[in-house]
């Protein structure tokens, strides 16, 4: 029986781990996929503490810092959770793969992230880091004065088009429809810049390119006519996927699929049950809001423990 079982091993997750076990308390770790979001990123430039440093690399020491304390790690990918009473009216929680195995807990921090939600169109998982990336927070940096293309023009694909008129000689902003779904107020300002290009009624068909991406096939919804453009990077802007179907119906999620938390503690609807990161509605989605986050929910989740 573990204190607290930590189904996530990304940022929050074992940011979360590192501080149960600083506590002492009997911690484990269900991961999947180790290092989630940031361990794809090839450089990270906006981690407090480090400069230029691989995500992967840096995730191996979030690792390495929660195992030292003593906390467990076993891939395992959740396919249910549920809960039971024992004795003096206490829950305990039971964690469930799709083999049936079975892991139970005190409590809960669910940090399993979210996934980038994809085109699906060709050449796109081939180029994945190769000039097709999903952030551009992350991302902008590498692609100083070159052509690139945003895909979306709802929030993040501004923010996103924002970021690179730091850094990119020119950029295309292709639009599903008519109109512009993000803030208007960004969308004006991006019009004045000067090297932003809107790109209404498209459909991106394919991502071309050898080793690195070199151009964009999109099609123009209106007319029908495929049309290609020449960039070095494609930004990929069209939302994400929280990983949390093995919670529907068993705490509160809003109508994204995200985990609706209190802010202050980062509980769930579920008492017990903790949740952190990307998988949660919290606003921005990077590294260092992750780890803070792994931080506020394993804190208050050790003092829930203490209160029973």
């Amino acid at each position: 029986m573990y204190d607290t079982i930590i189904v996530g091993g990304g940022a929050a997750g074992m940011t979360a781990a590192i501080y149960a076990a600083r506590k002492k308390m009997e911690v484990l770790v269900l991961e999947h996929e180790a290092g989630g979001q940031t361990a794809l990123q090839p450089e990270i430039w906006n981690y407090p503490g480090y400069l230029d440093v691989e995500g992967f690399k840096l995730m191996q020491n979030f690792r390495k810092q929660a195992t030292d304390y003593g906390a467990e790690i076993k891939n395992f990918k959740i396919a249910k959770i549920s809960s039971k009473e024992v004795e003096d009216n206490h829950k305990i929680f039971v964690l469930e793969n799709d083999k049936g195995e079975e892991i139970e807990g005190r409590s809960v921090i669910i940090a399993s992230g979210a996934k980038p939600r994809r085109l699906g169109v060709p050449g796109e998982m081939e180029l994945d880091n190769k000039g097709v990336t999903y952030c551009a927070t992350c991302d902008a940096p590498l692609f100083k004065d070159k052509e690139v293309a945003v895909v979306g023009a709802g929030n993040t694909g501004l923010d996103a088009a924002m970021q690179l008129t730091k850094y990119a000689s020119n950029i295309y902003v292709l639009v599903k429809g008519d109109v512009i779904k993000g803030d208007q107020v960004t969308y004006e300002k991006l019009k004045k810049e000067g090297k932003v290009e809107f790109i209404f009624n498209t459909e991106t068909k394919e991502i071309k390119g050898d080793n690195f991406v070199n151009s964009l096939v999109y099609k123009d919804t209106t007319s029908g006519e495929e049309k290609e453009i020449a960039v070095l990077g494609v930004f990929v802007s069209i939302g994400s996927i929280p990983n949390s179907d093995f919670v529907k119906g068993f705490c509160e999620l809003n109508q994204f699929g995200n985990i609706v938390i209190d802010p202050r503690t980062n509980a769930t609807s579920k008492p017990g049950v903790f949740a952190a990161g990307d998988v949660t509605d919290v606003l921005e989605r990077q590294t260092v809001v992750a780890a803070g986050e792994g931080a506020k929910a394993s804190l208050q989740c050790y003092k829930w423990l203490q209160s029973r």
